[in-house]
């Protein structure tokens, strides 16, 4: 799965989990002719991206190209189960992706637009936010 090879800061600050706002680059399709783009905010673990990926590629067969346009780099951590109060703050445990609106997730290229849009309806089906299906005009 997808993780940074060596983080400037081991652990970060949540940060505040915003609902308003756009993304601020990213919301163009760059690479290929199709893509899928984010209507909401939410974290995207590497394991979501990870499923997404494998699912279009399954579903594209040996066929076309796929970018993926985000990169988990946030860290997240968390503590046992049964740990108690104080101690400080735990380990890393996953890496996610902030994502706000407009956001271009994957992008598929040399592909037929119905396969494309199936192979980017089951991906959208792993994420965690409602998406919508673009095309290059």
């Amino acid at each position: 799965m997808l993780e940074p090879k060596k983080p400037k800061h081991r652990k970060v600050f949540k940060g505040k989990r915003r609902k308003k706002g756009i993304s601020k680059g990213g919301t163009e399709l760059s690479f290929g002719d199709y893509g899928l783009k984010s209507l909401g905010t939410a974290w995207i673990t590497a394991r979501q991206i990870e499923s997404a990926r494998r699912t279009i590629a399954h579903c594209l067969k040996k066929g076309g190209k796929v970018w993926i346009r985000i990169f988990p780099h946030k860290p997240v951590t968390a503590r046992s189960g049964e740990a108690r109060m104080g101690g400080g703050k735990g380990s890393t445990d996953h890496w996610v992706f902030p994502v706000k609106p407009g956001r271009i997730l994957f992008e598929i290229g040399g592909v037929r637009e119905e396969l494309a849009k199936e192979a980017l309806r089951l991906a959208a089906h792993k994420l965690p936010i409602k998406t919508v299906f673009i095309k290059r005009d």
